[in-house]
């Protein structure tokens, strides 16, 4: 394919504008020609920044579907428009990223994906933290067996001062919740991953909103407007999967603890284990002794994917996604494990809604 592929963007809030458009506008074989925000200036600014003389503005992403050249969609809304806006820009002939998390609910989620193979158009999602250079390298020693099975495991998603006042991260109708969907589905996505263990039999979870109700809290980024901040400041998972092994998952935006932690997994396996606590640290037993081996990164690491000295993770994600269209390859984050992710989240809440441990039908 000689061609550029030619992107349309949907949502040009932090996310799309700090995240996706910077990473794209470094590809050659790309094109931003389209930009969609419901509020027209930020189209009009993020097409100033990054598009071309040619690009076009929309405020309605039905009226920028419609245009047939557009090859690929950037999905970078709101969680509670990512089912409804991808479903149609695959049904429109496009490929889709989405950003994380798949969707709010499972039923969701899981329509994204019969959408994708009922069209043979690709999805992901952007769970930018696999292509970290410390998740790549334990990704692949988990893949060549040197942790044996991994039977435990912890996902961290761990803030003590740290809720997005901007946006609508604090309104739970529009994100479906806070912390737990924000950020400890990165955590969640990459324990599932390193496991390489999508089959769920149960779960329990237990939602806190304690913290959030204080006026003039001290805040990473200033006080919260506690009257908007209708979703959890806290939550926990503990998940138990087919084969017998067992993952606790922790977030939190605003929680007293000492132990902070965000994006991180602990694994530990028969053969050796795993943490992020300090860098990537390896443990395990040799020769009748105990050992501890820190992973360094100086110089950048080659596994699975030959990233450049500068390409951060985010760089790479957005490399390795248009590859996988040009190539007619899988993507790396495929949509059948981001659902899985997406239907733990929601046991988490209905869990702790309920007071019952929520146990899957597979």
């Amino acid at each position: 394919m000689t061609d550029k592929l030619r992107i349309g963007i949907i949502g040009l809030g932090g996310i799309g504008t700090s995240k996706h458009l910077p990473s794209l506008s470094k590809l050659a074989h790309i094109e931003v020609i389209a930009f969609c925000d419901i509020i027209e200036e930020k189209a009009l600014k993020a097409a100033k920044d990054y598009g071309s003389e040619s690009s076009t503005v929309y405020t309605d992403y039905r009226k920028m579907l419609e245009d047939r050249s557009i090859d690929v969609v950037h999905v970078c809304t709101p969680n509670s428009s990512h089912a409804e806006i991808t479903i149609a820009a695959l049904e429109a002939g496009k490929h889709v990223m989405c950003e994380k998390p798949m969707a709010i609910t499972s039923t969701d989620a899981r329509s994204m994906l019969e959408a994708s193979k009922r069209t043979g158009k690709k999805l992901t999602i952007g769970y930018q933290n696999r292509y970290r250079p410390d998740s790549l390298f334990l990704k692949n020693l988990c893949s060549i067996g040197n942790l044996g099975e991994i039977y435990l495991a912890k996902a961290l998603a761990i803030r003590r001062r740290a809720v997005p006042t901007w946006g609508v991260f604090l309104e739970k109708e529009l994100q479906g919740g806070g912390p737990l969907i924000d950020i400890g589905t990165h955590a969640l996505d990459l324990t599932l991953w390193m496991m390489d263990n999508y089959k769920p039999v149960s779960v329990t979870g237990s939602v806190f909103h304690k913290l959030a109700g204080r006026e003039n809290a001290a805040n990473l980024w200033g006080p919260w407007d506690t009257k908007k901040f209708t979703v959890e400041d806290s939550a926990i998972g503990f998940i138990k999967m087919e084969n017998g092994a067992t993952i606790t998952l922790e977030s939190s935006w605003a929680l007293n603890t000492m132990d902070v932690r965000e994006a991180k997994t602990v694994l530990c396996g028969t053969e050796g284990g795993a943490d992020m606590d300090d860098g990537l640290r390896i443990n395990g037993e040799q020769m009748g002794r105990l050992y501890e081996h820190k992973v360094s990164f100086e110089r950048g690491a080659v596994v699975f994917y030959a990233a450049a000295a500068d390409e951060s993770p985010a760089d790479l994600e957005a490399r390795l996604w248009i590859e996988c269209i040009l190539n007619d390859t899988e993507p790396l984050v495929k949509p059948e494990q981001a659902l899985v992710v997406s239907e733990i989240l929601e046991a988490v809440y209905q869990s702790a809604a309920t007071g019952k441990t929520i146990y899957f039908n597979r």
